[in-house]
């Protein structure tokens, strides 16, 4: 085994293999391994080095085992005999007392070992990467999940863009580390009990990132530090938003914001979904629905409302632009066959035809596309985007066809949604504007730096999806998007006359009040034809009847106070990569129980939501994190922390406590 320093770390080389880590951060080493030569260029989410200190220089002790110590990380690399077939082995221990956090793994005792390159005589790999497991370790993170479970261990996660299913490659482990696979090809990972393995199906390279923290706080933020930080949430942002699928014009976006205001309701945000468009790709209003769209975002700026554009990335044969983006190359290539990708019953179309995607990932895409949403969108007043179907959604789904200009499909595709913010907040950047929020239904690491919000996609409206939501919710928090939010309600139906779905749309009403962005949106009975001119049942607050009205109103005020202090909660997400939206271990790790919980979390470090999440309760256990005391809300009652108890759920509220002393505006 060769070895040798370099600038901020150290090679090690065997047979065709090449192997370099370096230091990333505090307490942080970048991995990355090829046959013959490591890539010149990536297109991961470690784009940039974090600044700061570059520690001592690797050594290479008597044992022949490389040592390289970033702070509270050291790394060994060793040769590692096997059975006659050597590679290149590293371990990860915790600098302070010599702990293994983690350590990479052979696959077989002969070969392969734990780097595995299979050749796809393209320059491209199968990469396997393997680890020890360890009896009792947690993992949580990875993105956005309908598995239900916050805890990962023991599930195998595939690495691929869906409806409702976002890869984010990174989690936080309970051993004391955090873990990236900065690697967006598509694959998958195998969280077993006798091994930890990830697969890149094509790719030119290994590349992952490890961290040690004392607490998990502390590895998010170096996690954020790595892939970069969200800005702040703008304040109004912070307030209700109102989604239907969909309204059919300015008339009817005004009548439902006057009504709100009519009301008394408080209102932030309110949507103009898809097929307001003359044409996918022509990235404009149909002006037979918005004869006057400036004087529409006038008026609901005038009653402290902004208005949500929906933006797809799909491009119709029939659009406007089609030609003229096709013939630059702006669209996502094939290798074989047509370049579409997707079909859909938009406007001008008889029936459901096919229509391509723009690629995000060319810089050319990005300016063209920008440059058309801001002349048609922009110009009028539209500030906030709602970047809906950016998985991308294919279909038939298959990726490996797939061609971009930063790389073939099946090695690149997982970024799509964040090059496709990226478009988005470069564009909105240059103006000179405020920052806003991009509404996405998919992301990848890093991708929180762009003012990227994530809503867990086209959910059934059942009580069995709400559970699940809460642990998705918490997940994709620890990946690194803070702000989230759920269609309340589900979106896939709901009938608003119905008493059994009231009793559900209460509930998540509720929960959705404590949410990092709070959100009403559905594709409500009687739904109609999916395709254009799709509207939907009715999806207002007094939809549902009064009863509900009278729940849905409480939470809104509630929200409204406390507004001011969820702003000081994102500011605190955006210096330190801490989530508003936490599992209850992030705030209280001392405390092993709090480890177990999977149905409660924390807005804030102040503020602690335990759901309902059944139908025809009125009562529910709520573990309360020991180390303070804490009050119901709504009761007023006091309990100490470090205990369950049962907490009254009437149908009007759900419980939500406040760490005594401190000051949420409640």
């Amino acid at each position: 085994m060769e070895f040798e320093v370099i600038e901020g770390g150290f090679e090690l080389r065997h047979a065709h293999e090449v192997l370099r880590v370096e230091h990333w951060g505090a307490d942080s080493v970048r991995v990355r391994a090829a046959l013959h030569r490591i890539p010149a260029q990536d297109v991961g989410a470690l784009q940039e080095r974090p600044p700061g200190p570059v520690p001592p220089a690797a050594v290479r002790g008597q044992d022949g085992v490389v040592r390289y110590v970033v702070g509270a990380l050291t790394v060994e690399g060793r040769l590692d005999a096997g059975d006659g077939k050597p590679a290149v082995m590293l371990r990860f221990v915790r600098t302070a007392d010599g702990a293994e956090l983690l350590a990479e793994k052979r696959e077989h005792f002969w070969w392969p070992g734990s780097h595995v390159f299979y050749g796809q005589r393209s320059g491209l790999y199968e990469i396997h990467q393997q680890f020890e497991a360890y009896e009792g370790e947690r993992i949580y993170g990875l993105g956005q999940h309908q598995h239900g479970r916050l805890d990962h261990k023991g599930l195998v996660v595939d690495l691929i863009q869906r409806n409702s299913e976002v890869s984010i490659p990174f989690y936080l482990s309970s051993r004391g580390y955090g873990f990236l696979w900065n690697n967006p090809a598509v694959g998958r990972v195998e969280l077993a009990d006798n091994a930890t393995r990830w697969v890149a199906d094509s790719a030119p390279a290994l590349d992952y990132w490890v961290t040690a923290g004392d607490t998990p706080a502390s590895i998010l933020g170096r996690y954020a530090d790595a892939v970069g930080h969200a800005p702040v949430l703008p304040e109004w942002a912070s307030g209700f938003w109102q989604c239907k699928l969909r309204y059919m014009g300015q008339e009817e976006i005004l009548d439902v914001a006057r009504e709100y205001r009519r009301r008394g309701l408080p209102l932030s945000v309110i949507v103009s979904d898809f097929f307001h468009w003359t044409a996918m790709g022509d990235y404009r209003f149909d002006p037979e629905e918005y004869p006057d769209p400036a004087a529409m975002v006038c008026e609901l700026e005038e009653m402290g409302v902004r208005l949500m554009v929906s933006v797809w990335p799909t491009v119709s044969p029939l659009s406007e632009n089609y030609d003229e983006m096709a013939s630059r190359g702006m669209l996502v290539g094939t290798d074989q066959g047509v370049e579409l990708h997707q079909d859909i019953h938009d406007k001008q179309m008889p029936r459901s035809l096919p229509v391509a995607f723009y690629d995000p990932s060319n810089p050319r895409t990005r300016r063209f596309v920008w440059d058309t949403v801001k002349r048609n969108y922009f110009d009028l007043g539209v500030r906030v985007w709602w970047l809906d179907a950016c998985e991308p959604e294919l279909n038939p789904c298959h990726p490996t066809n797939l061609s971009f200009h930063s790389g073939p499909g099946a090695a690149v595709v997982n970024t799509y949604p964040r090059d496709n913010a990226r478009l988005f907040f470069e564009g909105n950047r240059e103006t000179g504007e405020p920052g806003t929020v991009l509404l996405c239904r998919s992301a990848w690491a890093g991708q929180a730096r762009y003012g990227a919000a994530v809503w867990s996609g086209d959910i059934p409206p059942t009580w069995e999806s709400l559970a699940v939501q809460v642990r998705a919710g918490l997940s994709i928090a620890i990946a690194g998007i803070p702000w989230w939010t759920t269609d309340i309600g589900g979106f896939h139906g709901g009938d608003p006359s119905d008493e059994a779905y009231r009793e559900l749309y209460a509930r998540w009403f509720a929960y959705g009040a404590f949410c990092p962005l709070f959100r009403l949106h559905g594709h409500r009975e009687p739904r109609g034809e999916l395709g254009s001119p799709a509207s939907g049942g009715p999806n207002e607050v007094w939809s549902y009847g009064e009863r509900c009205l009278g729940v849905s109103r409480a939470h809104m005020e509630l929200r409204e106070r406390l507004r001011p202090y969820i702003g000081r909660v994102m500011r605190e997400a955006a210096d330190t990569g801490v989530p508003p939206m936490r599992a209850l271990f992030l705030q209280f790790p001392e405390d092993r129980r709090a480890w177990d919980v999977d149905d409660q979390f924390l807005l804030g470090p102040d503020l602690l939501v335990a759901p309902v999440l059944s139908p025809g309760v009125t009562s529910r256990q709520v573990y309360l994190p020991a180390g303070a005391r804490w009050r119901e809300i709504h009761s007023g009652r006091t309990w100490e922390g470090g205990m369950r108890i049962e907490a009254d759920a009437p149908y009007e509220y759900i419980p939500v406590f406040v760490r005594e002393g401190a000051d949420v505006g409640l």
